[in-house]
C-alpha cells in the first residue's frame, strides 16, 4: 500500500515537471493574451475612463458624451474605453463633484449652476442676459470667461477639458403665462443650485426649490413646484410639455456644462493618450454645439406645430422689466467671482448687448 502511494506521489510529481517543462521549453502556448481587468491599467496598455452625468442619452450632451466615447475608442486603436453612465446612473448632481475628487470617477460635466455651488465664481454663467446670442456664448467658452474659469479648476484637483452647450434657457409654468415680472409673485419654481439663479427668481417675486434634474417631472405633475427654467431640449427629452401648460421663449439665461477631468488621473496618462483625449474632445465639442443649435430649433418648431404648450416670446419691452429687477445681480456676482473676471463678462456684455436698454 505504502509502495502504491508513493509511486502515485511518484507520478504525480513528474506529471508537473512534465508541464512545466513544456512552459520552460517552449513547447506550449497560449491560446491568446490573459484578460486585462478593467479597473485597471498598465496591465495591456489599457485605460478605461468612468464618464458619470444626469441627462438622457437623446440629449444634447448625452450624444456628445456618445460621440467622444466612440472618438477615443477608434483614435486609440481600442486602448482608452470611456464608459458612460447617463441618467446619474452612478452619480446624482449632488455627488458627482465630490465622486471626481476622490477618483471614483475620472469624468463628469456638470452644469454651471451646480459648479457654482463649490465654487462660486462659476455663477457668472448664470447671470441673466449676460450673454445674448449663440456667437457671445461661444466667445465665452472659448475666449477670456473661459479660460479663468478653466484656470481656477486645477487648484481644486480638475482639469477642464472643453464647454459644451444645450441651449437657452426658457420660462415653464402650469397655471399662468409668464410674461411681467407681477406674473412670478407667488409661484415656487423649480431651480438648479446656484446662488445667482436662486437671486433671479426671489426678486420676481417667487420661491425656489432645487430638485434634481431626474425628479423634475414627478414635481411638475404632483404640483410640489409651480414651474421653473430649461432649455428646449430638455423639455422636449424629458417630456415636461405634458406638466406645464405655458412657455416663455425668453432665451434669459444659457444652460452650458464643463467637461471636466480628474486631475491627478489625468497627470497619470501617457502624452499620446492625452493627446488622443484631446483631439477627440476637439472634434467632439465642435460637432456637438452646432448640434445642439439645430436639435433646440427643431424641437422647438415641433412644439410649436404640435401645440403641445401655449408658447409666447418675450418682448423686448417685457425683457427691459424683467432685467430691470435683475441688474442688481451683477453686483452679487462680482462678490462671488472677483473683478477680474466679471470685468472680462462686462465686456462681453458691452460688445454683444444685454444690459436695461431705455425705451425711445
Amino acid at each position: 500500500m505504502r509502495r502504491r502511494l508513493r509511486l502515485w506521489g511518484g507520478g504525480l510529481l513528474l506529471a508537473a515537471a512534465a508541464v512545466l517543462s513544456m512552459f520552460w521549453l517552449g513547447g506550449y502556448k497560449l491560446p491568446g493574451p490573459l484578460p486585462a481587468d478593467d479597473e485597471q491599467t498598465g496591465i495591456s496598455g489599457r485605460h478605461v475612463i468612468k464618464f458619470s452625468y444626469v441627462v438622457a442619452e437623446n440629449t444634447p450632451k448625452g450624444l456628445a458624451a456618445q460621440r467622444f466615447a466612440d472618438l477615443v475608442e477608434e483614435k486609440s486603436g481600442g486602448k482608452v474605453q470611456v464608459q458612460l453612465f447617463p441618467n446619474g446612473t452612478l452619480f446624482t448632481e449632488p455627488d458627482e463633484q465630490a465622486a471626481l475628487a476622490r477618483g471614483d470617477v475620472q469624468m463628469i460635466a456638470p452644469a454651471f449652476s451646480n459648479l457654482s455651488t463649490r465654487m462660486p465664481e462659476w455663477s457668472v454663467m448664470d447671470l441673466p442676459f449676460a450673454f445674448r446670442s449663440e456667437e457671445a456664448v461661444e466667445e465665452a467658452f472659448s475666449g477670456e470667461v473661459g479660460s479663468l474659469l478653466f484656470k481656477r479648476l486645477e487648484s481644486r484637483g480638475m482639469i477642464g477639458l472643453a464647454f459644451w452647450g444645450n441651449g437657452f434657457k426658457q420660462m415653464t409654468a402650469n397655471g399662468k403665462p409668464l410674461a411681467h415680472p407681477e406674473d412670478f409673485s407667488g409661484m415656487k419654481v423649480r431651480i438648479l443650485p446656484g446662488p445667482i439663479v436662486d437671486a433671479q427668481f426671489r426678486a420676481l417675486g417667487a420661491t425656489t426649490a432645487d430638485i434634481p434634474f431626474n425628479s423634475v417631472y414627478k414635481a411638475y405633475e404632483s404640483g410640489r413646484v409651480d414651474g421653473g427654467e430649461n432649455t428646449i431640449t430638455n423639455i422636449y427629452s424629458k417630456k415636461f410639455y405634458q406638466v406645464q401648460k405655458y412657455m416663455t421663449v425668453s432665451n434669459h439665461a444659457y444652460l452650458g456644462y464643463a467637461v471636466l477631468m480628474n486631475r491627478s488621473f489625468w497627470e497619470s496618462l501617457p502624452p499620446d493618450v492625452q493627446a488622443i483625449i484631446q483631439e477627440a474632445m476637439r472634434e467632439t465639442t465642435g460637432w456637438a454645439n452646432e448640434s445642439a443649435r439645430e436639435m433646440s430649433r427643431k424641437e422647438l418648431a415641433e412644439m410649436r406645430s404640435g401645440r403641445w404648450m401655449n408658447i409666447a416670446d418675450l418682448q423686448e419691452p417685457e425683457r427691459r422689466e424683467w432685467m430691470a429687477l435683475w441688474e442688481p445681480l451683477y453686483g452679487q456676482a462680482e462678490k462671488l467671482a472677483g473683478r477680474e473676471l466679471m470685468d472680462a463678462v462686462r465686456r462681453l456684455r458691452s460688445k454683444y448687448g444685454g444690459g436695461v436698454e431705455r425705451a425711445e
